[in-house]
C-alpha cells in the first residue's frame, strides 16, 4: 500500500477510534428513551463535570438549552450512535435530564404535517 493511502486511512479513522475508546467499545445505546427527537438539557448547571473528555464538555455546553439528540449529534459532528452513548453516560451521572418531545395531537397537527409534506414535495 502507498503512504498516501495509509495516511488517509489513519487520518479518517482517528476520530472514530477515539470515540470508540471513550465509549469503551460501546457502539450501541441501550437507552430506549433516547431517539432523534428526545430533548436533553443540563440538569446540574454550574457543577463540575466528572468526565474529562472534551466531547462530554461539548455536550454539556450545547445542552444549556434543550437540544434534541439529533441536534447534538449534528452540531458536534459525531455519529448518532456514539452521541447516544455519550449522552447516556451523562444521564447516568445525573448531569443531563431527558425531556420527551410531545408530538402534537388533534386534527390541526395532521393538517400541519400534510402541509409540510406537500411543501417538501413541491421543493423537489
Amino acid at each position: 500500500m502507498s503512504d498516501r493511502h495509509d495516511s488517509w486511512y489513519e487520518e479518517d479513522a482517528g476520530p472514530l477510534v477515539r470515540l470508540f475508546a471513550i465509549t469503551r467499545g460501546r457502539g450501541r445505546a441501550v437507552r430506549r428513551e433516547l431517539n432523534l427527537v428526545t430533548l436533553v438539557v443540563d440538569g446540574a448547571p454550574g457543577t463540575a463535570l466528572r468526565r474529562t473528555e472534551p466531547e462530554y464538555a461539548a455536550i454539556i455546553e450545547l445542552c444549556r438549552t434543550p437540544q434534541s439528540v439529533a441536534e447534538v449529534s449534528a452540531r458536534l459532528r459525531l455519529p448518532l450512535t456514539m452521541t447516544k452513548v455519550l449522552i447516556g453516560d451523562l444521564l447516568d451521572d445525573g448531569r443531563l435530564i431527558v425531556r420527551s418531545a410531545q408530538p402534537p395531537t388533534g386534527p390541526e397537527s395532521d393538517l400541519g404535517l400534510l402541509r409540510a409534506v406537500l411543501d417538501g414535495i413541491r421543493a423537489l
